[in-house]
């Protein structure tokens, strides 16, 4: 097409492309429906783009079909030139095509072909999903899960955890079925990430992206409730990284850090193995959020004897703690440093106390003194670190004789 000139009338404001689907506006401006839709979905108090006047998302959009037939025409003519002709678009979908598809999805007979055409819509565009949460697909799309739990099939597992990926559960929907039928969606999840599938990682992915949100609207009775397969099947996920994405990883990272604050899922955590595990992943050398939330949780851990005692029980707990410290983000000092509060405060042993020589960290406590950007209040914990052992660490020969003087 170089060299064509288009008429300016035929492009869309937004997309400055030859529109497909002409609409018009309650404003009375022409734009392609696609540009138009992604731009009132985008912008919940958005303004028409050419003339700046209120445009709510649910505002009426025109099809203009004779400008859509002028420009058809004119690709027509200059299909010579290399122009494509623009197709006769198909009548968008309202909500009365998502309520038929949910009543499908109720029936044994046709759910795998209803799920099928829901994964091909929420994949298309963002008004498809917005119509799928509306009309209660996300309900009915746990409701089918929680029946693949209760009947042991997998069929249609896969569409239907993909499809609740793409439209996002909405947490006041979470909440609400949750309500309904109790801990089911959870121990559902949970269920399916023993499950076999190909792929392996999508679907054990999407399952853990689901149970992150589940968990996220769980009330505090329902997390106090949390069984020990909870947490045996997502500490499996930690030991596991090659069966879930690196967002599955963090979500199931969240899913821990949320079930913290009560001290029986703190127990319950660590034997299942999960300070281990967190430390093994984090010797990896995450990513800076993953990093941030296996420091969160193993804080809360620490906060008990039995976690402190296995986070002392690893060879490389206090090594990576300590080597994360000015290296990630104020969050993850954060954490670090209280972290190490912790063993000094309840397990500084001698044996502690060396370990902590050799790893470094009580040069890297140092450290944080002597640097500006270091939040006032962590400073005044790493001081009170290194005064509780200043005469038991001024015998090791590598440490600074200078390094009292600092606090």
């Amino acid at each position: 097409m170089d060299g064509i000139e288009v008429p300016k009338y035929f492009l869309c404001p937004i997309s400055l492309q030859i529109m497909k689907d002409p609409v018009t506006a309650t404003t009375g401006i022409t734009y392609d429906r696609e540009s138009i839709e992604q731009w009132l979905l985008r912008c919940k108090n958005s303004s028409c783009p050419v003339t700046q006047q209120p445009l709510p998302p649910e505002s009426d959009l025109t099809p203009n079909h004779t400008l859509r037939r002028l420009i058809q025409s004119w690709c027509t003519e200059n299909a010579s030139l290399g122009v494509d002709r623009i197709p006769t678009p198909k009548p968008s979908l309202d909500k009365s095509h998502f309520f038929k598809l949910i009543k499908q999805l109720q029936q044994p007979g046709s759910n795998i072909k209803a799920l099928q055409e829901l994964d091909f819509l929420a994949a298309k565009n963002e008004r498809n999903r917005k119509f799928m949460v509306e009309t209660g697909v996300p309900k009915a799309l746990l409701l089918f899960i929680v029946n693949c739990f209760e009947e042991i099939s997998v069929q249609g597992l896969a569409e239907a955890l993909r499809v609740l990926v793409f439209i996002r559960i909405p947490l006041a929907e979470a909440k609400i079925f949750l309500q309904e039928y109790n801990d089911q969606i959870i121990k559902s999840l949970i269920w399916v990430l023993v499950c076999e599938f190909k792929p392996q990682v999508m679907v054990k992915s999407h399952a853990v992206l689901a149970l992150k949100t589940m968990i996220q609207a769980a009330s505090s009775g329902l997390l106090e409730r949390l069984e020990p397969p909870f947490f045996e099947m997502i500490t499996g996920v930690l030991k596991q990284t090659t069966t879930v994405s690196q967002q599955g990883m963090n979500a199931a990272l969240h899913a821990l850090l949320i079930t913290c604050p009560w001290g029986r899922n703190r127990l319950m955590m660590v034997e299942s193995g999960a300070v281990s595990a967190l430390i093994e992943l984090e010797l990896g050398s995450p990513e800076k959020r993953t990093t941030e939330l296996i420091l969160g949780i193993l804080f809360h851990l620490c906060c008990c004897a039995d976690g402190r005692a296995e986070f002392l029980s690893h060879k490389g707990g206090l090594a990576v703690v300590t080597k994360r410290i000015m290296k990630v983000s104020p969050t993850a000092d954060d954490r670090a440093v209280f972290i190490l509060s912790l063993i000094s405060k309840f397990v500084a042993t001698n044996s502690v106390l060396e370990e902590m020589v050799e790893v470094g960290t009580v040069t890297k406590l140092c450290m944080m003194l002597q640097v500006d950007s270091t939040a006032p209040y962590l400073k005044e914990k790493a001081r009170g670190i290194l005064r509780s052992h200043t005469d038991e660490w001024r015998k090791f020969p590598c440490i600074d004789k200078t390094f009292h003087k600092v606090y």
